[in-house]
């Protein structure tokens, strides 16, 4: 039988569940957002398709919280449009990561390391940076949701992502949930999901999904054994940096 609450091992996860996770009874989220707990917080967002229904929730919680943006340097230019203009109506606080040259040039100088080593190339531009910046931070939030993919089917709204805790606040959302709080908010969508770029990622790497697909089929699609890339360490994870490839 599964214990209650999930995370029992973790004395602080699982107080943090039981008080705003109640197995029975409402979640509540913003008093989960606020815990003190929590420590300094960031939100982590790479402003693609259903992006803007995370910052608009959450930046009605917590208006002064930092967003973090994975500038990779192989973004749609409509992403960067978009991002623009979200931030701008959102009025975020918003704080560009970027790579370092130095480890670009050594690794990737011709700028095609995506399409020999994936995983490489998402360390260099993604992890790295990402783990690099979130050492100021005690927290972060994230956008999975159970929905988007069978490897995000069993997310929680808050877990433990090496040495940090991770809240998912849409964890447990519906499509018609997300679509149904961007018609109430009436916020703008991402030019690129009308070309069906349900799940947007570095241009690259990211492809329109075909009907029937799930909403992340898109991404990586030359690399079937790649899901994700690599931000998200799980309970067990921990960042160790010592070359391009190395990060578990």
């Amino acid at each position: 039988m599964e214990s209650w609450p999930p995370g029992a091992h973790d004395p602080e996860l699982a107080d943090l569940q039981e008080t705003y996770l109640p197995r029975k009874g409402a979640y509540d989220i913003p008093g989960l957002l606020r815990d003190r707990r929590l420590g300094n917080l960031a939100l982590v967002s790479s402003f693609g398709a259903e992006s803007i229904v995370l910052l608009h929730y959450v930046s009605r919680i917590l208006p002064e919280v930092t967003v973090l943006f994975l500038d990779t340097g192989k973004h749609f230019p409509e992403t960067l449009s978009y991002r623009d203009q979200v931030v701008k109506d959102l009025d975020l606080n918003l704080r560009v990561l970027e790579p370092e040259a130095s480890s670009l040039q050594a690794e990737d100088p011709d700028g095609q390391l995506h399409s020999r080593e994936p995983n490489t190339c998402c360390r260099l531009r993604k992890v790295f940076p990402l783990q690099d910046t979130l050492d100021g931070f005690d927290s972060w939030i994230s956008g999975r949701k159970r929905y988007q993919a069978d490897s995000r089917s069993q997310i929680g709204v808050i877990e433990r992502d090496g040495e940090r805790l991770k809240v998912n606040p849409m964890a447990f959302w519906t499509r018609e949930e997300i679509d149904a709080y961007f018609a109430f908010h009436r916020l703008p969508r991402h030019p690129l999901e009308a070309q069906n770029y349900l799940s947007i990622g570095c241009a690259p790497c990211t492809r329109p999904v075909a009907e029937g697909e799930d909403a992340r089929a898109g991404r990586w699609a030359e690399s079937p054994e790649k899901v994700e890339c690599g931000i998200h360490l799980g309970p067990d994870g921990r960042f160790r940096r010592s070359s391009a490839g190395a990060s578990d």
